[in-house]
């Protein structure tokens, strides 16, 4: 299947620049590499052009498909408030752990819009994915975070079928998160974080 686009979703901040940029770009590289897209190494030089002008938080949205074709989409960004809390549901959709396309981050989104269309945003700001064997996986838009009381965040491994999120890869990286699998009965047994490289952490509550 080449009927997609990659994408990767930055935030810009006019007096520091792109946030994460360099890990947003490395994994666009890889994915592109992996799928055979060409174009990967213009996508740095179109994001400053994009951004050339800007005077005020942004985000942004690159795309490459599999001709090599970039396009840049712009928009005003506010971040959240520091107390943000948002609330979170376990969808009855599931993700399929073998299905390798999940690992990397494309305009094929059917089965996140299914999950997140299971409740009104009345009823949540954020929907959790699990997998077929009821493994906690990601949200449709962020990465999924448990304190539970150790110091360090866990999160669950990309083999539970999901993308190596911006923010994940940062926070593995600095030893603030490792890799373990999680249930949706792990969840309620400490602090429960999502996020992603737009947004950084939020803190979150599942209900019930």
């Amino acid at each position: 299947m080449t009927d997609f686009s990659l994408i990767e979703t930055l935030r810009y901040e006019p007096d520091t620049g792109f946030v994460r940029l360099r890990l947003h770009l490395a994994r666009l590289t890889r994915s592109a590499r992996r799928l055979g897209f060409a174009g990967a190494a213009a996508a740095a030089a179109r994001l400053q052009e994009a951004v050339r002008e800007a005077e005020g938080p942004l985000r942004v949205r690159l795309t490459l498909d599999r001709h090599g074709a970039v396009a840049v989409t712009t928009a005003p960004f506010t971040p959240l408030p520091a107390d943000a809390l948002w609330r979170i549901r376990i969808a009855s959709t599931r993700l399929d752990s073998s299905d390798r396309l999940l690992r990397v981050k494309t305009t094929r989104r059917g089965v996140y819009d299914a999950a997140r269309s299971e409740f009104s945003p009345d009823q949540a700001d954020e929907v959790i994915l699990l997998n077929e064997r009821d493994e906690v996986c990601e949200g449709t838009i962020t990465s999924i975070f448990l304190d539970d009381g150790h110091g360090v965040l866990k999160t669950p491994p990309i083999s539970c079928g999901l993308l190596a999120g911006v923010l994940r890869t940062e926070l593995i990286c600095q030893r603030r998160a490792r890799v373990a699998r999680l249930t949706a009965a792990d969840l309620h047994g400490g602090r429960l974080y999502v996020g992603n490289s737009l947004r950084g952490l939020i803190r979150a509550e599942l209900m019930v």
